[in-house]
C-alpha cells in the first residue's frame, strides 16, 4: 500500500480507540514466542474514516496458503479516500502466521484448523491462542466481519460465498445476502453447523464468522479461486464486493458496480472421492450442471489403461473440480452442490 502509516506499538483496542480520523495505523497483536525469542504476532492495519461510522472488519486469512483474500482487502483499502470514508476498516492480514510462513494450511506446531478453533483459548495450543487473540479483538470492535478464504490449489474453483445461521443471532439469511450479493459468487453455499451433519470433519461451530453471529455481528466467508496463487480477476472481483458491502454500510457513497439480483442458494453440497488412483482428466469446470450418471472426469492408469468414470447418481453443480491430475484413493476430485435454487435478492 502506497498510503502512509503510522506504526503503533500499542495493542489492538488502543490502537483503535486512538487512531485519528483520515489515518492508517499498522500495528500487530502479540500471542507469544518462539524458543529464539522470535515473537509471534498477528498484523493489522486500521483506516480511520474522517467522518464516524461503523468498522468493517477482514479477515485476509485464517489459512496460511490462501492468498487472493489478502490482496483485495490490501487493495481495497488502498482506493478509499479517508476523507470521504466513514468508520472504519480493518483487516487482519492473517490469523494464522505460522501456518503463512510455512506455506500450508494449517500450523505445522499443532495442525489444528484455525477455522476451528474460535473464539479460542489463552491458554491452549498455539492455534488456539492465535485465533483467541484475534476473536478479543474482533469481537469487541467490528460491526461486519468478512472472512476470506480460497479452496485448496489442487481444485479450479471460482469466487463463491459460504454463510451459516445462528439461531440467537438475529442475523437472518436477507440480511447476509444484502452483503454476499455485491461479490457476485457462483454459488452461495449454506453450511450446516450441525453436529455430524457430514459435510466436513470437526469443530464447525468453531469458525470465525460462525462465532461473530453468536455476537450478533454479521459474518460470512468469501471462498476467492484457489489458494496458493495470487489470480488478479478473483483480486478484482474481492475489491468490488468489499466495495459493493463498505457502501451497504453507509460507510462510502456507492459501490464500485451493481450487485447482483439474484443469488444460486445451495443448501446441501459434498465432496466426491474417488476409488481408484491414477490421473485425472476432465473438461468440466465451476458452475456447469452435470446430469446424472453423467461422468465428473476419467481416470487412466499411468500406462493408459482406463480406470473410472466418477459420477454422481443425481445432477450436480461444480463448485470446485480438481485440477491436480495425480490422485489416489480416496483423494477429493470434486466439490458439487446437490440441491440449489435461484433466489432474488
Amino acid at each position: 500500500m502506497s498510503k502512509e502509516r503510522i506504526s503503533t506499538e500499542a495493542g489492538f483496542a488502543e490502537a483503535f480507540a486512538t487512531a485519528a480520523p483520515g489515518s492508517l495505523t499498522e500495528g500487530r497483536i502479540r500471542v507469544g514466542s518462539f524458543a529464539s525469542g522470535a515473537e509471534i504476532v498477528l498484523p493489522f492495519l486500521i483506516l480511520k474514516g474522517a467522518k464516524p461510522g461503523p468498522c468493517l472488519w477482514i479477515s485476509g486469512q485464517v489459512h496460511g496458503n490462501e492468498i487472493n483474500g489478502i490482496w483485495a482487502a490490501l487493495d481495497f483499502m488502498e482506493g478509499l479516500d479517508p476523507a470521504e470514508l466513514s468508520g472504519s476498516v480493518v483487516l487482519s492480514s492473517t490469523a494464522n502466521p505460522l501456518a503463512l510462513d510455512a506455506r500450508r494450511k494449517t500450523a505445522p506446531q499443532d495442525e489444528q484448523d484455525l477455522d476451528q478453533t474460535f473464539p479460542g483459548n489463552a491458554n491452549g495450543l498455539v492455534s488456539d491462542q492465535m485465533s483467541a487473540a484475534l476473536f478479543a479483538a474482533a469481537a469487541d470492535c467490528a460491526d461486519v466481519l468478512i472472512s476470506m478464504h480460497t479452496m485448496n490449489n489442487l481444485f479450479y474453483s471460482d469466487p463463491y460465498a459460504v454463510y451459516k445461521l445462528h439461531p440467537d443471532s438475529g442475523i437472518d439469511e436477507a440480511k447476509l445476502f444484502s452483503m454476499i450479493r455485491h461479490f457476485h459468487p457462483v454459488v452461495a453455499c449454506r453450511m450446516n453447523v450441525a453436529p455430524g451433519a457430514g459435510e466436513l470433519p470437526g469443530n464447525i461451530p468453531g469458525a470465525l464468522d460462525y462465532q461473530m453471529l453468536a455476537r450478533g455481528k454479521p459474518a460470512f466467508m468469501i471462498e476467492l479461486g484457489s489458494g496458493s496463487e495470487t489470480d488478479e480477476g478473483c483480486v478484482a472481483l474481492g475489491v468490488a464486493g468489499l466495495h459493493g458491502v463498505a457502501a451497504e454500510m453507509g460507510m462510502i457513497a456507492a459501490p464500485q458496480r451493481k450487485p447482483a439480483e439474484k443469488l444460486r442458494r445451495v443448501a446441501r453440497r459434498t465432496h466426491v472421492m474417488t476409488r481408484e488412483g491414477g490421473l485425472f482428466r476432465t473438461a468440466n469446470r465451476p458452475a456447469m450442471k452435470v446430469e446424472a450418471n453423467r461422468p465428473l472426469g476419467t481416470i487412466c492408469s499411468i500406462t493408459g489403461r482406463p480406470m473410472a468414470e466418477p459420477a454422481m447418481a443425481q445432477d450436480v453443480l461444480i463448485i470446485g473440480i480438481r485440477k491436480d491430475p495425480v490422485v489416489h484413493t480416496g483423494d477429493r476430485i470434486a466439490f458439487v452442490a446437490l440441491e440449489w435454487t435461484d433466489v432474488s435478492v
